[in-house]
């Protein structure tokens, strides 16, 4: 068996693995590089792989930085299908058709504004693609074997976000599992990951590779934000994952409303994708933490936000007030919008609520920007940003090796991905220490040979 490490390779983003046994070819994760430019820069480069010749894509979860290429592997040529699980596969409908219509307006936008340097601008995929792509995901139940020619594969759930799953592939002479993002096992939301199956050799995460989540009272840190900006009477705008992390955020508000630990604020949910992936939840009970009647009680707290003409003038009707709307980084959607209105106030509060990538807006404000660029122009930065860490999705390092700990048997080899270098080099030097694994970080390109 053989991988090729092409996306997530001393990056967090971009999740691509080329796994071939004999004439067998499959693509572990079509992840978007994000971030900073010379990586976003890759979406756009021919794939270093003829997408012909794949016979099938296995997803690890739905974010985009693991499937949102995955439109366009199909829109040059990849005729195959698109196994996952039944969480993920339910999400790609809604993050597919979401990145697809961002690619279309941001186009329509740079084209109107004249700030690209493409002429015309054009969507990296667009909906049809989308739909094209939607087209070929055939889900499959967690546990349950699968035979793709010469390989077999199985998906493990590991928390992180709904459907998200450990990729296990195995050959007639060796096996590899690919962790994908790892969950927190205390996690509020999405159950703990499960115990890992044995496996020959391993592909690792490190997004929090060299850090551990705060232990703070994080229903007391949030309190204390939500309280402080209404005395200000201003604006709490939350950039927010709309997977998982919008979930999660409504879901903590809900019990600050109910036991008065804040004042009874207006709570938006400005995001028709962040709304439908609530739905998705309520319909996979089972799958994460929450019973139905805990999903309805937050539901009454917030009002859902979905026209784009209630959005634009959603900041007209004043503060106090808090706001949830995507993206997560603000590298896109209508947090932007928000984004322009909001920070040259410093009555104001953006809350950062997870992993913010080399490169984004979103990390330029964590790092004490004294202005960010926003559709063109320069957007002086006088609100006052918080980052709050306790939110993340993402196992950190000693998560990460709680999980690996209990791996039934120690594999023969174990790559390092999805980490920025620092946080790569050091998983892999924790798991060198703690277990005496022998552990490498593949560079892009690498193509190593598994016996």
């Amino acid at each position: 068996m053989q991988l090729a490490f092409y996306g997530a390779a001393e990056t967090v983003t971009g999740s691509k693995i080329l796994v071939t046994s004999g004439d067998t070819r499959v693509l572990v994760d079509c992840g978007l590089f994000q971030g900073v430019k010379n990586e976003r820069l890759r979406n756009r480069e021919p794939f270093p792989f003829d997408p012909t010749t794949i016979d099938a894509l296995l997803l690890t979860h739905a974010h985009l930085d693991h499937s949102g290429l995955a439109p366009l592997l199909v829109k040059r040529g990849f005729d195959g299908p698109i196994r996952c699980s039944r969480g993920t596969a339910a999400l790609l409908r809604v993050l597919w058709l979401d990145a697809a219509r961002l690619n279309e307006e941001d186009a329509r936008w740079a084209n109107q504004r004249g700030y690209s340097k493409h002429h015309p601008a054009e969507p990296l995929f667009t909906v049809d693609d989308a739909n094209r792509a939607l087209d070929h995901v055939e889900p499959i139940a967690d546990h349950e074997p699968l035979v793709i020619g010469a390989l077999r594969a199985r998906w493990t759930p590991v928390g992180h976000i709904l459907g998200a799953c450990a990729v296990h592939l195995a050959d007639a002479t060796t096996s590899v599992l690919f962790s994908g993002d790892v969950g927190r096992p205390e996690d509020p939301i999405m159950r703990a990951p499960e115990v890992p199956p044995p496996a020959e050799h391993l592909v690792i995460e490190s997004t929090y590779g060299n850090r551990v989540h705060p232990p703070i009272d994080v229903l007391e840190a949030l309190a204390g934000i939500v309280t402080r900006t209404a005395q200000r009477g201003g604006v709490l705008l939350v950039p927010a994952f709309a997977v998982g992390r919008a979930q999660l955020l409504v879901h903590l508000l809900a019990q600050l409303r109910t036991t008065q630990r804040i004042p009874k604020l207006p709570i938006t949910l400005d995001s028709p994708m962040a709304i439908d992936v609530s739905e998705i939840h309520r319909a996979h009970e089972g799958d994460h933490r929450l019973t139905r009647a805990e999903w309805e009680r937050d539901a009454k707290i917030v009002e859902l936000l979905r026209d784009p003409e209630d959005s634009r003038h959603l900041l007209d009707r004043g503060g106090p007030r808090i706001v949830i709307s995507a993206s997560g980084m603000a590298t896109g959607g209508r947090v932007l919008h928000h984004l322009a209105r909001l920070l040259p106030e410093p009555q104001h509060t953006v809350l950062l609520a997870g992993f913010q990538a080399a490169g984004t807006r979103g990390d330029a404000l964590a790092s004490g920007a004294e202005s960010v660029k926003i559709h063109g122009e320069h957007v002086p930065v006088r609100a006052e940003i918080v980052k709050l860490d306790g939110l993340s999705a993402h196992a950190d390092r000693d998560e990460l090796l709680g999980w690996l700990a209990r791996f039934p048997r120690a594999p023969r080899s174990t790559y390092v991905v999805h980490g920025e270098p620092a946080a790569a080099d050091a998983m892999r030097r924790a798991i060198a220490d703690r277990f005496g694994w022998r552990a490498v970080v593949p560079r892009y390109g690498m193509i190593v040979e598994l016996d």
